[in-house]
Order: C-alpha cells, then sequence, then structure tokens
C-alpha cells in the first residue's frame, strides 16, 4: 500500500509539473517569438516549478527523499533556481533593455513586473545567505527565521508575478501549479515554525 501511495503522489507531482510546461509548450503565442525569448519564458516557468518542489524537499513530503536527504537535493535545486531566474531576466534583457531596467528600478508602468523583481532578488538574497552562512556564522534559528522569510517572499512575488502575466502558461494549470506551490509553502512553513526558536529565547529574557 506504502507503495502504490507514493507512485500517486510522485505521479500528482509531476503532473502538476510537466501540465504547465506542456502547455506553454504547445501555445500558439510563441509562433510569433524568437528563440532567445522563448528560452527566457520557458525559464520562468521551471523557476515556478521549482517553486513547488523546494518547499517538498525542505519539508520531506516526497516518499523516497526523507527530510535529510531531501534539504540536501534542496540545495541544488536553489542553485538550479537561481539559474532558471537569471536565465529569464538574462533573456528579457537580451530582447530589451531598456525595459528590464525599467522593472529593476521599479519604474515598470506593469503591475506583474514589480512582484517579479522583488521575488528575483530574494532568490538571490536566499541564495548568498545560504553560501556565505559559515562565514557570516548565523546562530541556526535566526538562519532559519531569515531564509523561511526570503521563501516566503519568493513565493508569493513569483505566485502573484505568474498570475498577472497573460502568457503561454494555460490560465488554469497555472492557477493549479501556483496554489500546490503556495500549499507546499504554507505547509512547510508551519511545520518549521522558525519564529519558535527566537519567541522562546525571549521568553527567557
Amino acid at each position: 500500500m506504502g507503495s502504490v501511495w507514493a507512485i500517486l503522489i510522485w505521479a500528482a507531482f509531476a503532473s502538476a509539473i510537466l501540465l504547465p510546461i506542456g502547455i506553454a509548450a504547445a501555445s500558439p503565442l510563441l509562433a510569433w517569438r524568437d528563440s532567445i525569448y522563448i528560452a527566457g519564458g520557458f525559464a520562468g516557468v521551471t523557476a515556478m516549478a521549482l517553486l513547488l518542489l523546494q518547499p517538498l524537499l525542505a519539508g520531506g513530503y516526497l516518499p523516497g527523499l526523507p527530510a535529510r536527504r531531501g534539504r540536501q537535493v534542496h540545495k541544488w535545486v536553489g542553485a538550479g533556481l537561481v539559474a532558471a531566474v537569471s536565465l529569464h531576466v538574462a533573456a528579457l534583457w537580451i530582447t530589451s533593455p531598456p525595459d528590464v531596467i525599467d522593472v529593476l528600478l521599479f519604474r515598470s508602468p506593469t503591475p506583474f513586473s514589480v512582484w517579479g523583481v522583488v521575488a528575483m532578488w530574494a532568490v538571490f538574497a536566499a541564495a548568498t545567505i545560504a553560501a556565505l552562512r559559515r562565514r557570516l556564522r548565523m546562530k541556526a534559528a535566526v538562519w532559519r527565521l531569515v531564509h523561511t522569510t526570503l521563501a516566503a517572499v519568493i513565493v508569493v512575488g513569483g505566485i502573484v508575478h505568474a498570475m498577472l502575466i497573460e502568457g503561454t502558461m494555460g490560465t488554469v494549470s497555472k492557477a493549479m501549479l501556483c496554489a500546490l506551490a503556495l500549499a507546499a509553502a504554507t505547509k512547510a512553513i508551519v511545520d518549521v515554525r522558525p519564529w519558535k526558536a527566537l519567541t522562546r529565547r525571549s521568553s527567557k529574557t
């Protein structure tokens, strides 16, 4: 019974990721776009898929990947998320540098751009802090709170950014992926409770 349940979970996870990617690949909007723009768009879709995977790995919710092993994979997927976001932005830069500059300086008139750039900086900040954790000598409780806070910003910013864009991703499949990513991130945060250690320490002082 356990193996059947594991197969169903992995099948549901694969469907949640592959369905939006497949719909985006079949979108008629791609017919009028160049290869660089398409690559950047799919990098964004990939980043959204990784937003679902990351909390599942961190929380050890995927069968065959317990929390400790899942967190190790979580680090590599985090690097993949940074690469996907970088490719997404780089492709848009090549396509239209002035638009990207406006977005980075929060001058863009499109609301989805603001959410996207906030999520982007949160991704880079989380990756930088993770890489420099030992040098920064951050205590475990502080690290957990900072990392979880940045993760929440990434998920919320990425979801709003994706939902406001009328692009190649199907509306229903995109909403499903975003809802699952939000649910997974919320459960992981509630289970980890990064604020608990700090509140416990403050109550003792």
